[in-house]
């Protein structure tokens, strides 16, 4: 396979490959953009002219250096022995094969994709989508035997990439609606994916039939379809081995396969909660679980969502925390899909813990919430800072206040000790602690604590 007509060099040792913004001539959807998306659909041998490349809009070359762009990447695969249910996984590869390229860089997924193309490559001539074109076809061809044909069409037209978005939303739903109702225990195997470990070494994914891989982009059956035409590829199949613990999500054969695809750095995984050993964290998650913990519940924030959640951060700043493969207590990368199965974060109560989210997700997710908590948990329109939170959980009786009530009836008798604890991990990762002193304000960001023991005992108020 050659790339001699290319302007850049095109190989995996550009995957993980940073474009900041400075460096930047045109961003593809991303953060600033609401329209964006890319899509792979299936169509008959007759249907697809191979080699196609259809530009709708300014190409790279017509547009000013510095803008961010709607974006849409629509593709169509032809094969004699391709099945529909393949769509998934074959543009899932969109991935790592926009990161191949030099000077590209590519992050996410399905309606959330990012993707920046440096100043530096477009100087040396690779102005034009037709160049991602031929890279993205030659690779397909190459990988997935499977597909004979490719024809692929770029849109920056805002209002084209609106309308052809709305067809992939539907597009997307009927998918991930595909996989609902199986449940984890009556699934053979799990599948893991270590597409994203090119920015996230030590993580991976384990896909189950009740948890979506982080992405939202693969599903357990999308995993199956994947594993099979390309056993040794990055999703493979993964024996369940014995349940630890069926509560919890504990397999010996997930513990076994993470500690294999990280080298070591994760050996215990639990499905079903965000503390723990909860399951790491790539970079392509849809949205994050975070602890609150002046209420004790977890808020919920979206890649897309604009702005500063209820405890003062923004999205990207969680981010920072939550990603890269590591296993934080309390900061959970999840896709929105997970949040529709039964088994979201049992551990942690599940929707009864939920206590802050987006309204545009809530709205997405309504049907699947219980109706008992639904209209408990408040979004941006409500509530703006913790105290607010705290009040608006208090009048409206969230579950999570019964956890304070718990809190207290457990306390120790005043000045009485609880027992010494000796944590055997990090005690604590917190975003931010604010406090004041001399009459200054200091914000402490992206604090870790490490305890050698914990030692709670119940002060004397002097009062009465």
């Amino acid at each position: 396979m050659s790339f001699e007509d290319i302007p850049v060099d095109v190989g995996v040792i550009y995957e993980g490959e940073r474009i900041r913004w400075k460096e930047t001539f045109i961003e593809l959807g991303g953060p600033r953009i609401d329209d964006k998306f890319e899509l792979v659909l299936t169509r008959d041998m007759d249907e697809v002219e191979d080699g196609k490349f259809e530009i709708i809009g300014p190409d790279i070359k017509d547009v000013e250096e510095g803008t961010s762009t709607p974006f849409g990447l629509y593709i169509e695969v032809a094969g004699k022995e391709i099945e529909k249910d393949l769509e998934g996984v074959i543009e899932r590869r969109l991935h790592d094969y926009c990161n191949f390229i030099q000077g590209l860089m590519h992050i996410n997924q399905r309606y959330d994709i990012h993707l920046r193309l440096s100043k530096k490559y477009v100087r040396k001539g690779f102005d034009s989508f037709e160049h991602i074109g031929k890279v993205i076809t030659r690779l397909y061809k190459t990988d997935m035997s499977l597909i004979e044909k490719v024809q692929i069409t770029f849109i920056t037209d805002p209002e084209e990439v609106m309308k052809r978005r709305a067809e992939a939303l539907k597009v997307y739903e009927a998918r991930d609606a595909r996989a609902r109702g199986m449940k984890d225990s009556e699934a053979d195997v799990f599948y893991g994916c270590t597409l994203c470990q090119s920015f996230a070494p030590s993580h991976v994914c384990t896909i189950t039939p009740q948890r979506y891989a982080n992405c939202g982009a693969i599903s357990w059956f999308d995993g199956r379809a994947a594993a099979r035409i390309d056993p040794k590829g990055p999703i493979f199949a993964v024996e369940k081995g014995e349940c630890v613990d069926e509560w919890t999500g504990e397999y010996l054969g997930v513990n076994e396969m993470s500690k294999e695809k990280t080298l070591g750095e994760v050996n215990r995984v639990w499905l079903y909660s965000a503390f723990g050993y909860p399951h790491t964290s790539c970079g392509c998650f849809e949205a994050i679980a975070f602890y609150i913990p002046e209420v004790d519940g977890l808020g919920i924030v979206d890649r897309d969502f604009r702005g500063k959640t209820v405890n003062g951060l923004p999205f990207s700043t969680m981010a920072d925390t939550t990603a890269g493969g590591t296993q934080v207590d309390g900061f959970h990368g999840l896709s929105i899909e997970y949040m529709r199965s039964p088994k979201f974060l049992q551990v942690d109560d599940g929707w009864d813990r939920i206590v802050w989210m987006p309204e545009k997700i809530k709205e997405r997710v309504y049907d699947f919430i219980p109706d008992e908590v639904k209209d408990k948990i408040p979004s941006e329109e409500s509530v703006s800072t913790v105290n607010e939170l705290k009040q608006f959980l208090e009048d409206v009786e969230h579950p999570v206040v019964d956890r304070w009530e718990a809190m207290i009836e457990e306390a120790p008798e005043e000045g009485k000790a609880i027992e010494e604890v000796s944590p055997t991990k990090q005690f604590a990762t917190v975003p931010s602690i604010t406090t004041s002193f001399g009459g200054y304000e200091f914000t402490l960001e992206n604090v870790k604590i490490h305890a050698d023991k914990v030692r709670i005992k119940k002060i004397d108020s002097g009062e009465g």
